[in-house]
């Protein structure tokens, strides 16, 4: 398997393109993550039905969160995008995100060519209220079966907050 993290970069941040590894597709209850060390996806666990992603859900390459893994994201799309596909996705805004105390960020983004849907969504405020909705309830609750009260919707911010915090995470990256 590749290293998507000695092939991929985290893309043109300040241009508002990254690149993006799926990791889980819209509707899977599959929790796949990838394994740094391994160089492989990794099947953690298999969720309730009812905790299944509300979007499909990656990570940015050479970037490090808080929380000691690649920056998470959550990308809007009709379409469940298969592990392991690499895609260009234009950043529109981030969740701030807590679990176990650390913070989790997820950056939301769109496929950079998503003419069905992605095109019509350039800033957060062209998202519709349902999703986030959807979105918050399950990352406020998709542990309350293992670890209850586990995890925390902080709030969203703009592309610039997004942005700031990509270059931290990159930073980070290139640190350890």
């Amino acid at each position: 398997m590749a290293d998507f993290n000695e092939i991929y970069d985290a893309g043109d941040v300040d241009g508002g393109i990254i690149n993006v590894v799926n990791e889980i597709g819209l509707g899977s209850k599959l929790k796949i993550e990838w394994d740094r060390k391994k160089k492989t996806f990794i099947l953690d666990r298999v969720e309730p039905g009812i905790f299944a992603k509300p979007c499909n859900y990656g990570f940015i390459p050479q970037t490090l969160d808080d929380d000691g893994d690649e920056l998470d994201v959550l990308c809007i799309c009709d379409e469940a995008i298969p592990t392991g596909i690499v895609f260009e996705a234009r950043i529109i805004g981030i969740m701030n995100f807590e679990d176990d105390g650390e913070m989790d960020h997820k950056v939301v983004v769109v496929p950079a060519d998503d003419r069905h849907t992605g095109d019509a969504i350039k800033t957060m405020e062209d998202i519709p209220q349902q999703w986030f909705k959807q979105v918050e309830h399950h990352f406020n609750h998709y542990k309350d079966l293992k670890k209850p009260g586990s995890t925390k919707v902080l709030g969203w911010g703009n592309i610039e907050e997004a942005t700031a915090t990509i270059k931290e995470c990159q930073t980070r990256w290139s640190e350890q």
